[in-house]
């Protein structure tokens, strides 16, 4: 007889014995509710793999945060104390969305063995992402997932959310800071407060479409943050958009080589 068991965050939530559709469905629509009430959705990517998202993709779009080279991804001046570039792109729900005060798993890197499944910036506010793609896209919109823990006190470390974004299409590799403020962007965003949803810590950074189009990689410059801080923190990066053709793996990396 056949025995189908539901998990939700790692635990059994129901098992259901025998072919039984309706309650299989009545299963399901529950899971999916509880799921829109706690900004833990998930959506199906490019290349049919599920991965949380804060909020459903621009209607006509999909989520192609898939297509993201993770092997060339490159990440200035993040915190090793914390995830890594990676973790940006990481498919399950951040740790930290509902977790309270902000904090999830291994905060500050207490526990033996595990990493934060957070980005922080080191020295100072700023973050320089380069972010390769397996296929030639045409991005729609950037989902930001931001989590602050709230201060328990005095002497707490003030963390801020993304504020001024630059956005370079189609570099061979990542730019230096200084080479970035010296280049013309493909576009400049200024997010504000209002811009963050309070359950889900996300903004969603819709981009000029018409400049978007045929992107083999995007360079995303944290240039400040929103608030008093020294550091900025980003839990996760969702990319909303069309797919197109496959990239040429041997001509990108002879530019790069050559770049």
């Amino acid at each position: 007889m056949p025995t189908f068991i539901i998990f939700k965050n790692q635990e059994i939530v129901e098992s259901i014995r025998g072919a039984n559709p309706p309650k299989l469905q009545e299963a399901v629509k529950k899971l999916a509710a509880e799921a829109g009430s706690d900004g833990a959705g998930g959506f199906e990517g490019a290349e049919g793999n599920v991965s949380w998202a804060a909020a459903d993709p621009a209607k006509g779009y999909e989520d192609v945060t898939d297509q993201v080279d993770t092997i060339g991804l490159d990440l200035l001046n993040s915190s090793s104390e914390y995830g890594g570039a990676k973790t940006l792109f990481d498919s399950s729900r951040p740790s930290s969305l509902g977790a309270g005060k902000g904090k999830g798993k291994s905060e500050g890197n207490d526990d033996a063995g595990q990493i934060c499944d957070w980005v922080e910036s080191d020295t100072d506010e700023q973050l320089m992402l380069f972010i390769p793609f397996k296929s030639k896209l045409k991005v729609h919109t950037l989902q930001i997932t931001s989590l602050l823990p709230q201060s328990s006190g005095q002497g707490d470390e003030v963390l801020m959310r993304p504020k001024t974004l630059k956005l370079y299409t189609n570099r061979a590799n990542v730019l230096g800071f200084d080479e970035a403020e010296s280049l013309q962007t493909t576009q400049t965003i200024t997010l504000s407060p209002g811009d963050w949803d309070e359950k889900t810590g996300t903004a969603i950074v819709e981009l000029r479409f018409v400049k978007f189009q045929n992107v083999h990689s995007l360079v995303l410059f944290v240039v400040d943050g929103e608030g008093e801080g020294e550091k900025v923190r980003i839990d996760r990066i969702r990319i909303v958009g069309e797919t197109g053709e496959k990239r040429d793996q041997g001509k990108l990396q002879k530019i790069s080589m050559h770049g």
